[in-house]
């Protein structure tokens, strides 16, 4: 039986932690989208809330690079995905590519968290999509080198990730059994005792 995007939405809910705010736990990667157009006004609340993320010396080393469904740029992100992802990712209305600047403005030194500061700025971004109605999935799958000449990138700046954004459709609209499959699996995390430390893989003790 067809699942409704609402119905897959419940599937995939974390399961609420005491206090840790609720768009965490609704956020999650869809890959089926509708075309439906996502608006300027919309676009702007999204990076807006990227612009505010925090940053290394307040360097804000990221650029992102947008495509509209049907520009020259959203073709050339779409082009540098790996098929896999190219696949789905293209009924996207939106396509982002986030970089970072690898060196401060201030004084050209290298910059060793600029990746870092950049995936913070992208965090904050997809969560504001989602604290919205927006559904996002960021990917690792594209072929850098292709994407930074059909881009023009400079070789100062790193290459994170390509982020598909826009309205969640119907797992059906994937028309792929496997694809299908993952978009209604339930959603499974790490305990924390297998990352947060108080020593060298001595849990911390927090559950």
């Amino acid at each position: 039986m067809a699942l409704s995007v609402s119905e897959v939405n419940k599937i995939k809910q974390a399961h609420p932690a005491d206090g840790v705010l609720p768009v965490i736990h609704q956020r999650w990667s869809p890959r089926a989208f509708t075309s439906r157009h996502v608006s300027a006004e919309e676009l702007k609340r999204v990076f807006e809330a990227a612009r505010w993320a925090p940053s290394s010396y307040n360097e804000q080393p990221w650029r992102f690079l947008v495509g509209r469904h049907g520009s020259e740029t959203y073709k050339k992100i779409l082009e540098s995905l790996v098929p896999f992802n190219a696949q789905w990712a293209g009924h996207a209305p939106v396509l982002i590519l986030g970089v970072a600047r690898t060196r401060f403005s201030h004084n050209d030194a290298l910059n060793l968290h600029a990746i870092y500061d950049l995936g913070a700025a992208s965090a904050y971004l997809v969560l504001q999509a989602a604290a919205a109605g927006l559904t996002t999935h960021q990917m690792a799958g594209f072929d850098r080198e292709k994407a930074r000449t059909l881009l023009a990138i400079p070789d100062v700046f790193e290459l994170g990730a390509v982020i598909a954004l826009g309205y969640q459709g119907d797992p059906e609209l994937l028309k792929n059994e496997e694809m299908i499959q993952r978009e209604v699996q339930p959603r499974e995390r790490k305990p924390l005792h297998e990352f947060v430390f108080a020593s060298w893989e001595e849990p911390l003790g927090l559950e």
